[in-house]
Formats: structure tokens, C-alpha cells, sequence
């Protein structure tokens, strides 16, 4: 549906942007005339039919909800002012270029100047992991001379990390305790296979079996990633350090840290 009548100046505007609502004024969002929202709501222009009315008024662009936020304390304020700790330059980067708000971007290119670091190039980031459950039999001590036939149950882990920034790769590797010298295909992934011990498998018989753990932090801060939800949570913190934004889950996007599979993209 075609709104009734076009906005007005001074009066609010409500935007739905990928299903997140904000509310404005037109001159906010036209502060910038040679950006996209101000040729879009410029007054006399006509409403794009992207742009039609979804009901009670709202206006609908189907971008990145989460980062309008800062698009528009930009537009309202002038200037850039991001949380402290903010790690996704990259995004809204993409999102002022779709937006072509000059001034933002020129803001942007300003704060990673600070940081003293480049503006990060386009990537990839993959990471896929798998679980096996291994039946394993052993000869268990009862007594002097008394031994019984007994078994437990390991669970296998086995993932890979692909990802096209050296720099982020780099940083996964380090994560994980994996030496630069361990990869030998030169190629840029790695893969990782480990076995959390159960409480009932004698270590003897763990270390036999050529089983290891898998560590994750800092010295002093060691934690040993016992599933899928600790590896995918360590893969997720260093991917958004880096600029990465998650692009696709599988094989549910609504349980994130039992997924077999993680994309990310970086523009």
C-alpha cells in the first residue's frame, strides 16, 4: 500500500530497518542531501515503492538493523561515538557505504587511523566441526590380582578453520595452542582433532589410546574445550575481534553454539 500522504517535516517517521523500528524526523534524515536517505526523503521526492508504507506508517529498508542504530546517532549527532570495545567497524562500514553518508565513512576511516591499524580487507571465515562418539574397552585394576573387562565412551572432535586474513587465522591458531609448523599443507586452514577424558577411562589408558585435550586461553587462563559449544564460542570471539559478522548458521540458525557449521564475512 501507497501511504495516504507523504511525511512532513518536524513530524516523526518510523523506519523498520531488517525488522528493528526507528523513529526520527526528516530533517535527521536529511542532514546529508547527497546521501541515499537524502535523496530518498527529500521533500517533493517521490516515495521509492522499497519504500511504501508496511502499515501504521512504517517505512521498510532491508539492511542490517543493528547497525542503523549507529547510522542514525550519526545523523542526529554529527559526529562518530561508538561503544567502547566495538567490534564492528567492518559492518557498519558496508552499511554507510550502501547508505553513501560520506562524512561517516570518512569518520570511520579516521578511527582506524587512530587505532593505528589498516582498514580491514574483504574475507572469509569457515569453521566446521564434527562429533563421534568411540566405544573403547579396557582391562580395569579391581584388585592385587583381580582385573575386569570395562569400557567408556570418548567423544571425538574433529574441526577446520578456513579463513582467507592471515592475521585472523594467526589468531585462531594461537587460540588453539596449534604451532605455526603444525600446518603442512601451507594452505590457509588448519584442522583440530581432540578427545575430552572421561572421569572412567583410567589416564594411562587415554594417553595409550593417542588421545589429547584440547586448551583454549592465555598462560594462567588455560580452559580445556570439552564440545562444540566451547570451540564454536572461542571461534566467535576471535571472528567478531577481527570484523568478522556472522553470514550463515547450519544446520539451525537459532541454536548458534550446537551448529556443525559457522560462515563469516567480512567486507
Amino acid at each position: 500500500p501507497v501511504p495516504s500522504s507523504p511525511p512532513s517535516f518536524g513530524g516523526p517517521v518510523t523506519l523498520n530497518v531488517g525488522g528493528t523500528l526507528y523513529s526520527t524526523t526528516l530533517e535527521t534524515l536529511t542532514r546529508f542531501p547527497d546521501s541515499m536517505l537524502g535523496a530518498m526523503f527529500r521533500a517533493g521526492t517521490p516515495i521509492p515503492p522499497s519504500l511504501n508504507s508496511q502499515g501504521g506508517g512504517h517505512y521498510f529498508i532491508d539492511r542490517d538493523g543493528k547497525a542503523f542504530r549507529h547510522i542514525l546517532n550519526f545523523l542526529r549527532l554529527g559526529r562518530l561515538d561508538l561503544p567502547r570495545g566495538y567490534g564492528e567497524t567492518a559492518l557498519l562500514r558496508a552499511e554507510a557505504d550502501f547508505y553513501q553518508i560520506q562524512p561517516l565513512l570518512d569518520a570511520l576511516r579516521d578511527l582506524e587511523a587512530s587505532r593505528g591499524s589498516p582498514v580491514p580487507t574483504a574475507a572469509l571465515l569457515h569453521a566446521d566441526v564434527d562429533a563421534s562418539p568411540r566405544r573403547v574397552h579396557f582391562s580395569a585394576r579391581r584388585g592385587p590380582h583381580h582385573y575386569e573387562l570395562s569400557s567408556a565412551q570418548v567423544d571425538t572432535f574433529r574441526a577446520n578453520i578456513f579463513c582467507t586474513d592471515p592475521e585472523c587465522l594467526g589468531a585462531m591458531r594461537a587460540r588453539f595452542g596449534v604451532a605455526g609448523e603444525d600446518r603442512a599443507d601451507g594452505g590457509p586452514h588448519f584442522r583440530l582433532e581432540w578427545a575430552p577424558c572421561p572421569a572412567e577411562l583410567p589416564e594411562a589408558e587415554y594417553r595409550r589410546l593417542g588421545l589429547q585435550p584440547l586448551w583454549t586461553g592465555g598462560p594462567g587462563e588455560l580452559r580445556e574445550v570439552v564440545g562444540v559449544p566451547g570451540f564454536l564460542e572461542e571461534v566467535l570471539r576471535v571472528a567478531l575481534e577481527h570484523g568478522f559478522r556472522l553470514d550463515s548458521v547450519f544446520p539451525d540458525p537459532e541454536d548458534l553454539l550446537n551448529s556443525r557449521s559457522l560462515r563469516f564475512v567480512r567486507h
